[in-house]
């Protein structure tokens, strides 16, 4: 048997960025485009804007903002137990998918899983899902008055208890840029509506189940690969995929690719067979990333897009995770804006000066340094709209 054809390293870089809409920017709705990529990562409620920002020509805050409030995007906890933007079929089908990572973590965490031992997690989950669905219900607010039925257990495990059983959305103005608010929940059912919820995929049949498993890895291919089993993994959170991508056979394409520095032997990596793969010597522009942006998370082998010496800088004692900059389509510095009093009268906001300071790891060229200069005047205009003046500063 032939061996697959071998994948350079730059190679997968310029098929990863070209799924991601980083080699060029894309005109598609800003709501196609997070159902393209199975979601955003959005902890951090700006995160998803300046994703893409990066990613779709003209976009708007209002085009992300607009979309949460009238239903058409939500953010939900979904791949690996964190925080996404996704698309609002997304929202009725991944927690679904997604829910054996969410019944293990009740069952092993730290803090909460003891406790729960001492109730019928059904019964919570039940009263839980009468709580948000009556009125959309902050964490603190929902723990407290699960408590009042459950008094032996701290109101924190109880909240957990339904995030972990229940899909639940945070509903604007949470994630609508301009505005804040704390994190409330109401169920995926009481969100987009009881017809819609019934129209979602019945998990509970096998066939079914499977089916959806195969999508989401095919999906998955389609916005981040060529990739191996380990990395779909590594997105997903799920484990016990290979049998998936088994049944998935003549449909996906092999690709031998190039090893990582330090390793020797080389990794099998899976395609689509139509999927874009564009020569290793395409340009690449430069390109801002929020702090957490899957296509940094999203492989077992990050090698593709960050060096392995850089990953580790990126990590901060205090968790806070910088924004990366993009750079011949590799991360290789980070960014932040800093704000500074102007004089003068009027609004405070309006008063202030944001400078967008981007710390590169090494050197750039007089050219790419220009580049990085463009495109950061044009980001910090879009980043700290609210601000009087804004300056780049590339040390």
């Amino acid at each position: 048997m032939a061996e697959p054809p071998l994948l350079t390293r730059r190679a997968l870089n310029r098929a990863l960025l070209a799924r991601q809409h980083l080699l060029a920017r894309t005109d598609a709705p800003a709501v196609d485009v997070v159902g393209h990529l199975v979601g955003m990562q959005a902890q951090n409620a700006w995160s998803p804007y300046v994703g893409l920002w990066s990613r779709v020509d003209g976009f708007t805050h209002a085009d992300l903002g607009d979309a949460l409030v009238d239903r058409r995007l939500a953010r939900i906890a979904v791949m690996r137990g964190t925080i996404h933007l996704v698309a609002a079929p997304d929202a009725l089908l991944l927690p679904g998918l997604v829910a054996p990572l969410y019944a293990r973590d009740l069952e092993v965490n730290t803090l909460h899983a003891a406790p729960l031992r001492t109730v019928d997690l059904a019964a919570v989950t039940a009263y839980a899902r009468e709580l948000v669905e009556s009125e959309p219900r902050p964490s603190t607010t929902l723990g407290k008055l699960l408590t009042e039925r459950w008094p032996h257990v701290p109101p924190a495990t109880l909240a957990h208890a339904a995030r972990g059983t229940l899909p639940l959305v945070q509903v604007p103005p949470r994630g609508v840029w301009g505005r804040s608010g704390a994190t409330t929940w109401t169920t995926t059912t009481a969100w987009f509506g009881a017809e819609a919820a019934a129209a979602a995929p019945d998990l509970t049949d096998p066939d079914v189940l499977a089916a959806a498993q195969e999508r989401l890895v095919e999906r998955y291919l389609a916005a981040f690969g060529p990739a191996s089993v380990a990395d779909v993994q590594t997105w997903s959170g799920l484990t016990g995929l290979g049998a998936v991508v088994d049944r998935l056979g003549d449909r996906l394409v092999r690709f031998t690719a190039e090893p990582s520095p330090g390793r020797v032997r080389p990794r099998e990596v899976l395609d689509l067979p139509d999927a874009p793969r564009p020569p290793a010597d395409v340009p690449a522009p430069v390109r801002f990333l929020p702090d957490l942006d899957n296509v940094l998370l999203s492989h077992a082998d990050r090698t593709r897009v960050v060096a392995e010496e850089h990953r580790r800088a990126l990590q901060r004692p205090n968790g806070v995770v910088p924004g990366t900059v993009l750079v011949d389509g590799v991360v290789s510095a980070t960014w932040r804006v800093e704000r500074a009093r102007l004089d003068g009268t009027g609004d405070r906001r309006r008063r202030e000066r944001a400078t967008l300071v981007v710390e590169p790891f090494r050197d750039l060229p007089a050219r790419v340094r220009r580049d990085v200069v463009v495109e950061a005047e044009r980001f910090v205009a879009f980043f700290a709209d609210d601000a009087a003046r804004h300056d780049v500063e590339v040390r």
